[in-house]
């Protein structure tokens, strides 16, 4: 709940990123219970939701351009 807040709030591209990071750690506990459970639905829709995330994580703190360049 604290990430979707974080990333919902749209404060910036820093804080964004770090909403995001925190869906991806969320992602992992979601996939080892799941795994652990043997929940093959949950596990399966983590993962899909994991690449969703890191791709969140690359876009807000790691890529250094902004995404739309103004020329």
């Amino acid at each position: 709940m604290v990430a979707c807040f974080m990333v919902s709030l749209d404060l910036g591209r820093r804080i964004t990123g770090w909403g995001f990071a925190l869906f991806v750690a969320s992602s992992i506990c979601w996939i080892s219970g799941a795994l652990m459970s043997g929940d093959e639905a949950l596990w399966t829709q983590n993962i899909v939701l994991f690449g969703i995330n890191v791709f969140g994580v690359y876009r807000y703190l790691i890529r250094k351009r902004p995404p739309h360049d103004a020329d």
